[in-house]
């Protein structure tokens, strides 16, 4: 196998499991707005910024705003995403999600965070785990969403790697695609069924073996 020299990591459900937090905000709006949102509508939004998840919400409703106000939503709606994270921790990172990023930095491997959130800074510094990460791509950089390859491309590009140097994390169908899309090794964090279309699939980062995927490391870069 090509040993590879970069690290890419989603957020939610590789590193730390916000989603519910978004899915309860969203089930608020869709309640205000009038809207069946189920939990099942929910997995249409795994993924995607949040413009696209509002308009997944609004098409689930059938409804049509006009831009002011689907960017008064859009803000509603992350209002009460942030007060939900703001309540954060270490003791929320998902399992082996810190002992990873530290035995890749150890090793010399460079990490980008590559995440539709806009909020993803803020959840780093929460978590403490912002100092890992040489690069960090956010959705308020982004002009387009997951399964177009745009997200992982610029992490590679942050970190100095051609794309087939890296490995993402991903626990989401429309990530593995982008990751693939974009030429790179897609490691599916989650059940084998739902990403079957990723390189390797592991239930969590716990499980998953560091040197397989980079060797011994390139001791030295970070």
């Amino acid at each position: 196998m090509l040993r590879h020299c970069a690290a890419i990591f989603d957020l939610d459900g590789v590193l730390v499991d916000t989603a519910k937090y978004h899915f309860l905000a969203w089930k608020r709006l869709a309640g205000e707005l009038g809207i069946e949102f189920s939990e099942t509508d929910n997995e249409r939004l795994k993924g995607v910024s949040r413009d696209e998840s509002l308009r997944i919400l609004l098409d689930v409703g059938g409804l049509q705003v006009s831009a002011t106000e689907r960017t008064a939503l859009a803000e509603k709606k992350n209002c009460w995403y942030i007060e939900r994270i703001s309540q954060l921790d270490e003791s929320d990172l998902l399992p082996g999600a810190s002992e990873y990023l530290a035995k890749l930095r150890a090793i010399g491997i460079p990490i980008a965070l590559a995440s539709a959130s806009r909020n993803a800074r803020t959840v780093l510094d929460r978590l403490k785990i912002a100092h890992f990460f040489s690069a960090t791509v956010d959705g308020n950089q982004l002009s387009k969403a997951k399964p177009d390859p745009e997200i992982f491309l610029l992490a590679a590009a942050q970190l100095g790697h051609k794309p087939a140097e890296c490995v993402v994390f991903e626990d989401a169908s429309a990530g593995i695609a982008a990751a693939l899309a974009a030429g790179m090794f897609a490691v599916g964090i989650g059940q084998p069924t739902a990403l079957a279309s990723a390189d390797l699939v592991v239930p969590d980062l716990a499980h998953c073996d560091i040197f397989q995927l980079f060797g011994d490391g390139i001791i030295g870069e970070s």
